[in-house]
């Protein structure tokens, strides 16, 4: 009896080894399996989000319209009037400035680097491979309230002042649904250079075929800098691609 007992206590544990030991390439496999399935984000060839983004008291209305090409624009409704804060061609970006309210372009550095991270505009783990990224499981920690899996994304260096600098991102993963909860990085240029970022995703519901967070938090050095509230998306929508180049001052 005494050796039975033991039997079923060693299996048990290897049962339970087995069922939590996890690599990270697993990690995003089942990622994407209870998002959809990677067919449906392969599929992506675009997205349109509408909502409402807050800063401090401050709430309005956006719409951030991406391509798997890497092209972005968010266009923000603030008292009625609509400006672009924030785009990318795929070359280059630009932004509206808030005095004159004219469109003006970003350094090349900036735009070089930004290059880089508009890859991830559908989802950072998609293709991640081709991308150049690897992926590092680096254990577990509870994020949230929630037991995570942390997994640490290294993409190709930046350049930071005519200098490389690493760059990478840690994601932690719901152990229960294997969905992304939050993701860390230092902002590593710009007037927040050094800042440590936190964004934290929730509210996963179904857009089309796939399911995405509708509520996302950004906090910087652990304080809250910005909340988005996501009302609707829109997979594959009809665009315009001159929505994505900066307009010419005439």
């Amino acid at each position: 009896m005494k050796r039975i007992q033991q039997l079923l206590f060693i299996a048990a544990i290897t049962i339970g080894f087995t069922t939590n030991a996890q690599t990270a390439d697993e990690i995003v496999e089942n990622y994407f399996e209870n998002t959809g399935g990677e067919e449906a984000w392969q599929n992506i060839e675009a997205m349109r989000l509408t909502g409402k983004a807050g800063m401090g008291p401050q709430e309005f209305p956006f719409v951030q319209t991406v391509t798997d090409e890497g092209k972005m624009a968010i266009v923000v409704d603030l008292q009625g009037q609509q400006f672009v804060p924030q785009a990318f061609d795929g070359e280059m970006m630009w932004t509206t400035n808030f005095q004159s309210m004219e469109a003006e372009a970003a350094d090349k550095e900036t735009s070089d680097n930004f290059k880089q991270e508009a890859q991830d505009m559908i989802d950072t783990f998609l293709n991640y491979k081709e991308k150049g990224y690897s992926l590092e499981l680096m254990g577990e920690e509870t994020v949230e309230g929630t037991e995570a899996f942390k997994i640490k994304v290294l993409k190709k260096p930046v350049m930071v002042d005519g200098k490389e600098v690493e760059n990478f991102s840690t994601f932690y993963f719901d152990k229960e649904n294997f969905v992304p909860i939050m993701s860390e990085q230092t902002v590593k240029m710009g007037p927040q250079k050094g800042m440590q970022t936190q964004t934290i995703f929730s509210d996963y519901q179904e857009a089309g075929d796939i399911y995405y967070p509708y509520s996302i938090t950004q906090k910087f050095n652990g304080q809250v800098g910005q909340t988005i509230k996501i009302e609707k998306i829109e997979i594959n929508p009809d665009i315009d691609e001159a929505m994505f180049k900066m307009p010419v001052k005439e």
